[in-house]
């Protein structure tokens, strides 16, 4: 019925009014209300009861809100319109038909039209896009244990209930950008809100620092969360490094021991030999000496 009515007034051949829309998509908060204005002028003072305004979906047609005969008629109204839209009455003879859209849903995104008609008729489409800011980002790692230099860690963040999709970032500690190894996925709820989760996988150095990025263009917003992945304890857990430290002192000790021990045999070892080569050559004088008192006499 409102579909025939509205062809009717488009059929009118008359001056049209001069009716206005924001040019600019109108951005509205999730779960708030939303005013999409409208307002009209280029006729002279007239009766409410003269006035017929109508909010419709552009692209589907289905009723949002009308108004004709000084009241609301909603007979037609698109059912997930119920009890959330109302035109500022008091203001309507003013030329204002802006509409009041309460508890706005993602699923109320989209264009809208609005039709005016007062003795002639006009009409403007606007979008009304949806937002909705996520929530703070966490940034997590692991394994968090038994890591070292070289191993291989997946970073996650994570932020929920945002809306649209928002775009995702890492960067290093110096700043760039890091573009490989990254996987993102965003995941809508019977809501329409996205809960968005970005994992960079990474080679692990020392005293690492990685920051993620998320940005709402359409909010202007933008998120950062960073996660520093200390040097200490990487190498070893805290009780290996201390049984590692006594192992290399008992190590080192039992070398000087054997050391010790070893020069000790060599010298005890060398003592020996002269020992018996002095032994030796002190045998070999006496006996040399014998020799030689055995001879004299017989040359007498």
């Amino acid at each position: 019925m409102l579909s025939l009515l509205l062809c009717a007034l488009l059929a009118l051949h008359a001056d049209a009014l001069d009716v206005r829309v924001p040019e600019s998509p109108a951005v509205a908060l999730f779960g708030s209300d939303a005013v999409l204005n409208c307002s009209f002028s280029g006729v002279s003072e007239f009766n409410l009861s003269d006035l017929s305004v109508f909010w419709q979906l552009s692209d589907t047609k289905r009723a949002v809100h009308s108004f004709w005969q000084s009241r609301d008629q909603l007979s037609d109204q698109e059912e997930r319109f119920s009890n959330r839209t109302s035109l500022f009455q008091d203001q309507l003879v003013s030329g204002n038909a802006s509409l009041l859209l309460r508890r706005v849903r993602v699923a109320d995104e989209g264009s809208y039209s609005c039709f005016v008609r007062v003795q002639t008729y006009g009409s403007a489409a606007m979008l009304m896009q949806v937002a909705a800011p996520f929530s703070k980002l966490l940034v997590t790692w692991g394994p968090e244990s038994a890591l070292k230099p070289g191993d291989a860690v997946a970073l996650s963040c994570v932020a929920y209930g945002g809306y649209p999709e928002a775009e995702v970032l890492w960067q290093d500690g110096a700043g760039h950008n890091l573009t490989h190894n990254v996987t993102v996925s965003q995941v809508a709820n019977e809501e329409g809100l996205f809960s968005v989760k970005s994992v960079l996988t990474v080679i692990l150095e020392p005293s690492s620092t990685y920051s993620c990025r998320l940005s709402q263009p359409l909010l202007g917003e933008e998120a950062q969360a960073s996660v520093t992945i200390s040097a200490q304890g990487l190498v070893f857990p805290p009780l290996a490094l201390w049984l590692t430290v006594a192992l290399a002192v008992c190590l080192l000790a039992l070398l000087v021991a054997l050391a010790a021990v070893c020069r000790r045999k060599i010298r005890e070892s060398c003592e020996e030999m002269r020992a018996e080569e002095e032994a030796k050559e002190l045998e070999d004088a006496k006996e040399l000496e014998e020799a030689k008192s055995a001879a004299t006499p017989l040359k007498s």
